[in-house]
């Protein structure tokens, strides 16, 4: 068997410790004699796994007691909805921050169900950066204030965590969460999809503090009410059960690496490894401000963008796939989630420099 080096933004590579385990018991679970994709998720094999996940989850992330931990459907995506819907009434004024396409998606959608205060854009310098907080224009109140700490596509992160006072800190965390320690008790609600750093797409991760739970609007679908989902332990349908399985390997597999603090680090050296190839060279460029390139998502583009068939073609001769940009800003793209390792950054920095040798 041979396994390519998989540098895709997602669905994502997964630790092959992970896909191992679950190889292992895919056919039988826990001597069930059945897989976990097979099995109700009201059996007590599965609560148990639920269970397992949940605690692993909070003990890595440090969530506070007075926090609900949801897993759930519909990607990030429809959390774009269902934070406005929770956390706002109508006519209520929404806060956002601007910094990149997922930014952009998440201000559309909640113009639908609120007044949007669009209250820093860093468009104007085509995403490259996250403005500084004191040129934040708040409104006078807010329901909420939305922040996208890592923006995947464009590979620009926050250096800082918004100092909100009692507004409710809202993040799209989908990119970065479990890459390093984060102080839950900054947020009102952080949500992630889980194809990044957390498993398989098709579970939504949602960490919010309870006392905004029940402040849905009468029009909220139930699929999309926390408290609905909170009150039924993330099942009021049947959830992705096999994800949610997954994730709790992955869970356990990142307390086995010496928790998030070992992460951390293990991800700064990865992405410094790369940044440093990038900078070192005339042939390639970041696009993105230094104080805010992400560890997560690595952008870079040729000097000659003629090349970047060549280069992809011949990063997959070499074992080096999902390089690609985004279709909407094209480039190329290196995405450094946990599951992507030293070794696989140093097989990509070696064949940059050949490449440039080559070509440059």
């Amino acid at each position: 068997m041979t396994r390519v080096y998989n540098f895709s933004a997602g669905p994502a590579a997964l630790p092959e410790a992970v896909l191992e385990r679950a190889r292992s018991e895919l056919l039988d679970y826990a001597g069930t004699g059945m897989s976990v994709m097979e099995m109700s998720h009201r059996s007590k094999a599965f609560i148990d796994i639920a269970a397992r996940a949940e605690a692993d989850l909070r003990s890595l992330l440090a969530v506070p007691e007075d926090y609900a931990v949801l897993f759930l459907q519909g990607g990030a995506s429809a959390q774009f909805a269902a934070v406005p819907l929770n956390l706002s009434a109508a006519g209520d004024t929404a806060a956002y921050v601007n910094t990149g396409a997922w930014s952009t998606k998440a201000i559309a959608e909640a113009k639908r169900y609120a007044e949007v205060s669009v209250v820093a854009s860093s468009e104007s310098g085509n995403f490259s950066h996250v403005p500084p907080q004191a040129e934040w224009k708040m409104p006078a109140s807010a329901a909420y204030l939305h922040v996208t700490p890592n923006e995947t596509i464009g590979g620009v992160a926050y250096d800082f965590i918004p100092d909100v006072a009692d507004v409710p800190l809202v993040a799209d965390y989908s990119s970065s969460i479990l890459s390093g320690p984060l102080d839950v008790s900054r947020f009102g609600v952080i949500y992630a999809g889980a194809q990044k750093n957390i498993g398989p797409a098709g579970l939504t991760l949602v960490i919010v503090r309870k006392d905004l739970l029940g402040r849905a609007r009468d029009i909220t679908p139930a699929m999309l009410d926390w408290q609905v989902a909170a009150e039924a332990d993330s099942m009021y349908n049947t959830p992705p059960t096999y994800g949610w399985y997954l994730a709790g390997l992955v869970f356990a597999w990142l307390q086995e690496q010496g928790g998030l603090a070992a992460m951390a680090d293990i991800n700064r050296r990865k992405a410094q490894t790369l940044y440093d190839a990038i900078d070192a060279s005339n042939f390639y460029s970041s696009p993105v401000a230094k104080a805010n390139r992400s560890q997560m998502n690595v952008p870079f583009l040729l000097a000659d963008s003629a090349l970047d068939k060549a280069f992809l073609a011949a990063a997959e001769e070499r074992g080096l796939t999902n390089l690609g940009g985004h279709r909407s800003v094209g480039g190329m793209r290196a995405s450094l989630y946990n599951a992507v390792s030293q070794e696989a950054v140093d097989a990509l920095v070696a064949f940059m420099g050949d490449f440039e040798r080559e070509h440059g």
